[in-house]
């Protein structure tokens, strides 16, 4: 609701699935004892999660909000409650209140003013700041925000620095206030598992790789089948928990998973045992999930897909994303993608990717659903950026770090008439293998890490360089904005150039404070100090919003909310009116798989 087009917005951010996060354009700050409050109901398709439901679980929620002083408007104390409507649960857990500035604004369209549509590029592509701090400990091959405090992270076993029970870890804790490092047991190799949230916050990390070393050097276990379960806690001090008679139904190295809209989780393909390249002995062509389900169409788990069969050889790691369609997943491998419905068992093919290019391991791009609004009727869009157009049948030997990774990017709306159209390119400003692509809450999307050249995965090609099959890492980070017009959607203005490569198992993240982590690579067997060695270093994306500005303190806010109800939370300090900002309202939840929802119906009470 746009309460004054002149006055700068106040973003309201409901974030899901045990992830925080960050936000906004200049923003106003906050008049004394002013109060936001929330309605948690919704009329779209998509939700985290209904425990009045049979088929549901609890979802955990947080709720961010983001202030800065606008100068064109008088400060004078008042009291003002905002009212939202959005996607949420039953129950939602709001004890993750920060506030932070930001910039950029997510709602405005292209049909916009000129001018306006111009201030919204320019703060865009204000600078961004890049600031290395802290050491991860072990190797962050995978990475989750779990609670406004920590980043849990999980990397293979190897020879580490970080050390519990006398030998090395392979899992630990990040303290995000002291960058101190914990580190955590594991019993089996996650090396390449899958993982995500069930609605109740608890992560689920899946699958993994047989043991790497002698068993009696590390202890570890076969980590194939493995189901590892992390609850977060506010203390730190819990641990992740593997359990004999908790296992996937097939062995699984590089299979990917998503939450679904009832809290449960999906499970995709992958290999049953590790390699460079899947193959017909090794490859899993089935889809499971936990907890187990029971369908009529199957006499019992794992569920045979003909997609994962017909996409072999360069299939692992599919990229699979949740859509606000009920019952209906989109997957993309190699050089092809369905619509997956997931109750009837039913594939239907899209169209390929275009050019040849490949976009799963080891031709690694990635994948993202494009923001939701009230703006595009919460119509799906993915985006797919990366990867290479080599063919894939071609013999290793004939791969080379210096074959060139592919610059595109394809989007496709995912309705009838979009479908119909097909995969709309562009091309990035430069090539990238093994891209992260990161949905910030301005509705743009952050792409970082990655090679120039040559493809994921470590000791495979002749002219390895180190032991690491890409090169000529790719040290810029780009903002795609999907709403800008045709041709002027990239930018790498204002963007800082790391040194450190971020090749094969890098990771980034968004965290509570509105910076972005970047962590990890280790395009190595083991622990190595070779070119492109294992990387522990940490390295903080910081955007613009983040300028040192006036904001809001939250003095009070309820504990627990449920279903419909409405969310107040007072908000202290002294600064403008609220009534003369632009309010919007953003749901951001990761434990889908990065979606975006944007621009609840909004109202504003005296």
């Amino acid at each position: 609701m746009l309460l004054d087009s002149r006055s700068s917005p106040f973003v309201l951010l409901v974030l899901g699935a045990a992830f925080v996060s960050l936000l906004w354009h200049r923003f106003a700050t906050f008049s004394e004892n002013q109060e936001v409050e929330s309605s948690l109901s919704s009329s779209t398709s998509v939700r985290t999660g209904d425990s009045t439901k049979d088929d549901s679980l609890n979802s955990l929620v947080k709720i961010v909000h983001y202030a800065a002083k606008d100068a064109r408007d008088d400060p004078s104390p008042s009291s003002q409650t905002l009212s939202a409507t959005n996607t949420s649960s039953t129950t939602t857990d709001v004890k993750y209140l920060k506030t932070h500035p930001s910039s950029g604004s997510l709602l405005q369209n292209q049909a916009m003013p000129r001018a306006a549509r111009r201030k919204r590029q320019d703060a865009s592509t204000a600078s961004w700041s890049l600031l290395q701090q802290g050491k991860t400990g072990v190797s962050a091959q995978q990475i989750s925000v779990v609670g406004e405090k920590y980043v849990l992270i999980i990397d293979k076993v190897e020879h580490n620095p970080l050390q519990i029970n006398g030998r090395p870890a392979w899992a630990a804790l990040y303290n995000l206030e002291t960058d101190e490092v914990t580190p955590l047991s594991l019993k089996s190799n996650s090396f390449c598992a899958g993982g995500s949230y069930l609605a109740n916050g608890t992560l689920l990390n899946l699958g993994g790789n047989a043991p790497e070393f002698e068993k009696g050097e590390f202890g570890d276990t076969n980590g194939l089948q493995s189901i590892r379960f992390y609850t977060p806690c506010d203390d730190g001090k819990c641990a992740i928990n593997e359990y004999d008679s908790i296992k996937l139904t097939t062995a699984r190295w590089y299979p990917t998973s998503a939450r679904l809209p009832d809290g449960s989780v999906m499970i995709v393909g992958g290999s049953t045992e590790g390699a460079f390249r899947n193959s017909a002995k090794i490859n899993n062509p089935t889809i499971e999930y936990y907890p187990p389900k029971k369908f009529a169409f199957s006499a019992k788990p794992p569920i045979y897909s003909p997609f994962l069969n017909r996409t072999l050889i360069t299939n692992l790691f599919p990229i699979v994303i949740v859509l606000p369609i009920p019952d209906v997943i989109f997957i993309g491998a190699n050089n092809d993608a369905i619509l997956y419905n997931w109750k009837t068992n039913t594939e239907t093919p899209l169209p390929p990717f275009p050019n040849g290019v490949r976009v799963t391991y080891p031709f690694t791009g990635s994948g993202i659903l494009l923001p939701l609004s009230a703006q595009n009727a919460y119509t799906p869009e993915v985006l797919v950026c990366g990867g290479t157009n080599l063919d894939d049948r071609l013999p290793v030997a004939s791969l080379r770090v210096s074959d060139p990774a592919s610059s595109q990017c394809a989007r496709m709306v995912l309705t009838t008439s979009g479908i119909k159209q097909g995969w709309k390119t562009e091309q990035m400003p430069s090539p990238r293998i093994m891209p992260d692509l990161i949905m910030m809450p301005d509705g743009k999307v952050l792409i970082v890490n990655g090679a120039k050249t040559g493809v994921a995965g470590y000791g495979n090609l002749v002219d390895k360089v180190g032991n690491s099959n890409a090169d000529n890492p790719n040290y810029t980070p780009v903002l795609y904005d999907p709403i800008a017009p045709a041709g002027q959607r990239f930018t790498t203005m204002g963007m800082p150039t790391s040194t450190i490569p971020r090749l094969y198992h890098s990771v980034s993240t968004l965290v509570p404070s509105g910076k972005i982590m970047i962590a990890g690579s280790n395009p190595n067997k083991d622990f190595s100090t070779n070119k492109y060695a294992t990387e522990y270093r940490v390295e903080w994306l910081i955007p613009p919003y983040l300028n040192d500005r006036s904001r809001p303190v939250i003095s009070d806010f309820p504990r627990m909310a449920n279903y419909k109800d409405k969310i107040k939370v007072k908000l202290s300090g002294t600064g403008n009116d609220l009534s003369k900002q632009r309010v919007e309202a953003v749901l951001l939840d990761l434990g889908f798989g990065e979606t975006f929802f944007g621009n609840p119906s909004l109202s504003l009470q005296n």
